[in-house]
C-alpha cells in the first residue's frame, strides 16, 4: 500500500514542529525529563493517551517514545511483553500505585488497600473516580474490581492529578493513583503494588539527536535526583 502524503500548515509564525513526540502514559516525573530536555534546547510534545495507546502509537510509528507501565499477567513482569520488531525498551523509574482517600475517612483510615477496596465495594454511597480506558492504572483497577462497576466507575479522567483533585475536592471518595501525587494533594494512601514506568523507543528513530538527548537526560544525575525527590526510584544507569 503506497504511503499517503499530506500537506501540513503550521498556525502562527512562532509555531515549530516538536523535536520529539512522546505518546503514552503520563507521570509527573516525565515533566521533569521534558523540562531537562527544554534546558538542552530540545522541544518535546507529550500526548497522554494511556499505556495501551502509546503501544499502538509506537507500533504505527506515530511517535518517537511511548511511556508505558503494563504488567504481564502470566509472568508478573512489567513492559517486556510489549516488545515487538522495531521497538526497544528503555528503563525509566519505579513508582507505587495505591488506594487514595481523604485523610480521616474512617471507612479507609488504617486499613490495608484490600480491606479498603472491599469496604468501598460494599457501600453504594461511596463514590469512586476511575481512570481512562487504555491507561496502565485502569488495567490495574479493572483487575482489582474483577468485573464490579461501583458508583463513579464511569468517571474516567486522564491523569493521576485529576483523580486526586476529585478526591481532595470531595467530588469522589476514593480512587487509584501514584504515591507522589497523593502526597502532593495531602491525601491518604494505601499501597497496592510497585510498578515499572518505562519507555518504548521506535528503533528507526533511536539515533535521532532528540531521542539520544532523551536517553542522556534519563542518565543525568541531576535529573535522577529530581525524580527521587518526587518519591520515585530511577532505574540503574547501566540498564538505560
Amino acid at each position: 500500500m503506497p504511503t499517503a502524503k499530506f500537506e501540513v500548515t503550521l498556525i502562527g509564525k512562532s509555531e515549530h514542529a516538536p523535536d520529539l513526540v512522546i505518546m503514552g502514559s503520563h507521570d509527573i516525573a516525565l515533566d521533569v525529563v521534558v523540562g531537562a530536555l527544554a534546558e538542552r534546547g530540545v522541544r518535546a510534545r507529550t500526548i497522554a493517551v494511556g499505556s495501551l495507546g502509546g503501544v499502538s502509537a509506537a507500533s504505527r510509528g506515530e511517535c518517537d517514545i511511548a511511556p508505558v507501565h503494563l504488567v504481564d499477567a502470566a509472568s508478573g513482569v512489567y513492559n517486556k511483553h510489549l516488545l515487538a520488531p522495531g521497538l526497544a525498551l528503555v528503563p525509566g523509574w519505579r513508582r507505587m500505585q495505591g488506594f487514595v482517600f481523604r485523610p480521616g475517612d474512617a471507612r479507609f483510615e488504617g486499613c490495608s488497600a484490600e480491606v479498603a477496596l472491599q469496604a468501598a465495594l460494599a457501600d453504594p454511597a461511596i463514590l469512586m473516580v476511575n481512570r481512562n480506558a487504555g491507561s496502565g492504572t485502569r488495567v490495574l483497577i479493572d483487575s482489582l474490581l474483577r468485573g464490579a462497576k461501583p458508583p463513579g466507575y464511569a468517571n474516567q479522567p486522564r491523569s493521576h492529578n485529576a483523580v486526586t483533585a476529585a478526591i481532595a475536592q470531595n467530588r469522589a471518595d476514593w480512587g487509584v493513583a501514584i504515591a507522589p501525587v497523593a502526597n502532593l494533594y495531602g491525601l491518604g494512601f494505601l499501597p497496592i503494588a510497585p510498578e515499572h514506568y518505562d519507555f518504548l523507543v521506535v528503533e528507526a528513530r533511536r539515533r535521532r539527536p532528540a531521542v539520544q538527548a532523551f536517553i542522556e537526560v534519563l542518565r543525568d544525575e541531576a535529573t535522577r535526583d529530581r525524580i527521587r525527590a518526587l518519591g520515585m526510584e530511577p532505574a540503574a544507569q547501566e540498564s538505560i
